[in-house]
């Protein structure tokens, strides 16, 4: 799993069959240390309703097509979680 934030949401109305019912959300991931963005904005499958601005964890590959519904579901990465607080013990780094 990765940790990101959803920063925007994205409307599709021609897109694969598998993809129906699937709300899509722009994810920035984020380093889990320091909440910095890391890397480009990602198109994440949203399966438990996160918000723009709510921190998150997500799946990639196998995992997120298993999450979205199965191996049919065209996507690369599902949201799974919403993180309420984390704590990381930076002295065991």
């Amino acid at each position: 799993m990765k940790i990101g934030r959803v920063i925007g949401n994205i409307w599709a109305t021609r897109k694969d069959e598998n993809l129906s019912g699937l709300k899509l959300l722009v994810v920035q991931p984020l380093n889990l240390l320091n909440d910095q963005p890391i890397d480009t904005p990602i198109v994440a499958a949203d399966i438990i309703g996160a918000g723009v601005g709510e921190k998150i964890l997500y799946v990639g590959g196998s995992s997120a097509r298993g999450a979205a519904g199965g191996p049919h579901i065209p996507v690369d990465a599902t949201i799974v979680g919403i993180v309420d607080d984390q704590e990381v013990d930076e002295a065991l780094i």
